[in-house]
């Protein structure tokens, strides 16, 4: 099972350190990264394998929120079925 992490806000210091630390805390294993820095605003992918994860889905989801607050960042967790279910309509 993937899920896709999306990361949006002004560039800083450490913001790949600290989502990417996060899921290796959770046992998410982080499968790509694409990211961009555009003048001072920072967006982020990540596709990460959820199938080991150590804990549930919305955990993992509401931890990596907090962090993304505690930076001044938006960051939203989707399983890869929202984007299966998107595929057939």
């Amino acid at each position: 099972m993937r899920a896709v992490i999306t990361v949006l806000g002004k560039d800083m210091v450490g913001i790949l350190a600290k989502v990417s630390t996060q899921c290796a805390e959770c046992g998410v294993n982080v499968l790509e990264v694409t990211q961009s820095v555009l003048q001072d605003l920072f967006a982020m992918i990540m596709l990460v394998d959820i199938s080991k994860s150590t804990v549930p889905f919305q955990q993992l989801s509401d931890s990596l929120q907090k962090i993304g607050e505690g930076m001044g960042l938006t960051v939203h967790v989707m399983h890869e079925d929202i984007f299966q279910s998107m595929h057939r309509i």
